[in-house]
């Protein structure tokens, strides 16, 4: 199969956004991850069925329409058990140069002992790499964008740097509404917890200032 005729298991796209690591970028959630990790923020996205299928030619016009992003951002669902799809997808945002960044329940241990060549072709075209299970008993509430203190992030290149000040910066959570859907992404701040979810037993009602 040539790649541009590759199909990926989506969950769910949101572009632009700030919360989802440096800069603008656009966010792909994958459908399905072998993984069950108790008090997993994205529960809907574990299954392999459901979710939409979209061709990588699709994702790509997509990626060239976005003029106000520096990068995409691979999440899940698990990058790394789409690895085909997930590495075709990287290696095409970087040659319109953009950065790539994967969160993946996988140590980087564990992904570079993977026999699976795509497997180490995604890594090759990651410039950053959150990667370890989530822990709900460990939440980390001083790294941006990280959901535990056991994850770690390793950058792959020099694209991004450890001392960049935007590691340390707020989470944010980012609400749209689109007709009658609400979408939701992003990390609240502690003091929003309960805003969000009244927020999402009740959309049709402003929070409170």
């Amino acid at each position: 199969m040539r790649t541009d005729e590759l199909v990926l298991s989506i969950a769910q796209i949101v572009s632009p956004t700030e919360a989802e690591g440096p800069g603008r970028r656009m966010a792909i959630w994958f459908q399905g991850c072998p993984l069950r990790c108790p008090g997993c923020c994205n529960p809907e996205f574990l299954p392999f069925r459901g979710g939409e299928r979209i061709a990588l030619r699709e994702l790509e016009a997509r990626m060239r329409e976005s003029e106000l992003i520096e990068g995409i951002t691979l999440l899940g669902g698990e990058p790394f058990a789409h690895a085909e799809g997930a590495a075709a997808l990287a290696e095409t945002a970087k040659v319109l140069g953009f950065s790539v960044m994967v969160f993946s329940g996988y140590t980087l241990e564990v992904l570079r002992a993977n026999p699976d060549l795509h497997v180490a072709d995604l890594l090759s075209a990651t410039d950053l790499l959150v990667d370890g299970p989530y822990a709900r008993e460990l939440p980390d509430t001083q790294r941006r964008w990280i959901g535990s203190q056991n994850q770690r992030i390793h950058f792959l290149t020099d694209r991004y740097s450890a001392d960049d000040p935007c590691w340390t910066k707020p989470n944010t959570l980012e609400i749209r509404v689109l007709g009658n859907q609400i979408s939701v992404n992003g990390f609240p701040a502690d003091k929003a917890v309960g805003l969000w979810k009244g927020w999402k037993r009740q959309p049709q009602q402003r929070p409170n200032s």
